[in-house]
């Protein structure tokens, strides 16, 4: 049965083995490209590697089952073989994570949360998987189109839950469990402001292990002023920071390196920190 509190490390590494996604799409479409890929970022010190096989940017064109399978399985297959480090499946289809879980992979990263096919939830189920729960508006093709809510944290929050209650009700151990708020799936840049400002709240909230995955999105390009997705690693470092602080478990990461180091930093921070009544700085 997987359980969370053994991974060792908060950074998930990001391997996309797509044409088309936002940020490096066609560059590790390759098996042989994207499983060297990601034993770099294994190297870097990433916690676990996250690989999928169709993008989820806005607008990007659906991929069907069987093709998003062969894309991911010889990677799944292959970094199962050559790392210890827990590997991932990012997909929303039963299909592909009954066949990457099959190939080696451990975790399941669902940024449907289930709703698009529940029988996902079964599968990862039978095979004693991880599970995350993301938030999404909608679908990724439709996504952005005017995303509205009352109270974005109120709402996320809900839907986490409940997405979470059906996954335990599908039979997923609870420590097999892990939500995310879904930054960037949905939202405005205010929006995903406003989710990594009551990021506590959240994480108070849902009682299990956050994943937060802020690297090289569209807000930090518009609060930043940086078109170029693959420039942006120095503005989403301060998320990595910020979500950390504030209770995440895990950042999803393109640039695992920086992002370790900066846990790593912030860890050495919270181990001097006086604590004890009359501590001496």
């Amino acid at each position: 049965m997987f359980d969370w509190k053994q991974v060792r490390g908060r950074v998930m590494g990001v391997v996309n083995v797509t044409p088309d996604s936002f940020s490096d799409g066609g560059r590790y479409l390759e098996p042989e490209a994207a499983a060297a890929h990601g034993l770099e970022l294994a190297a870097q010190g990433a916690a676990v590697l996250d690989v999928g096989g169709e993008s989820t940017r806005p607008g990007a064109a659906p991929v069907d089952a069987a093709e998003e399978t062969r894309r991911v399985v010889p990677v799944v297959r292959e970094l199962a073989e050559r790392t210890a480090v827990p590997i991932s499946v990012d997909t929303t289809k039963a299909e592909v994570a009954a066949a990457a879980l099959e190939a080696g992979a451990a975790i399941v990263n669902d940024v449907s949360a289930g709703r698009l096919d529940p029988a996902v939830l079964s599968v990862v189920a039978d095979a004693g998987a991880g599970y995350v729960v993301m938030h999404m508006l909608g679908e990724p093709r439709t996504m952005q189109d005017d995303p509205c809510y009352g109270d974005v944290v109120r709402e996320v929050g809900d839907f986490l839950c409940t997405r979470l209650a059906a996954a335990r009700g599908a039979g997923i151990a609870p420590e097999s469990l892990m939500a995310d708020p879904g930054i960037g799936f949905g939202k405005t840049v205010d929006h995903n402001l406003a989710l990594l400002a009551h990021l506590g709240e959240l994480v108070a909230r849902v009682r299990v292990p956050v994943l937060v995955g802020t690297s090289r999105k569209r807000f930090l390009g518009a609060l930043t002023g940086v078109d170029d997705a693959t420039a942006r690693d120095d503005a989403t470092l301060p998320t990595v920071v910020w979500s950390l602080e504030r209770g995440a478990a895990m950042v999803r990461v393109h640039d695992v390196g920086r992002a370790v180091h900066a846990a790593t930093v912030l860890d050495a921070l919270r181990a001097a920190e006086p604590r004890a009544v009359g501590a001496v700085a």
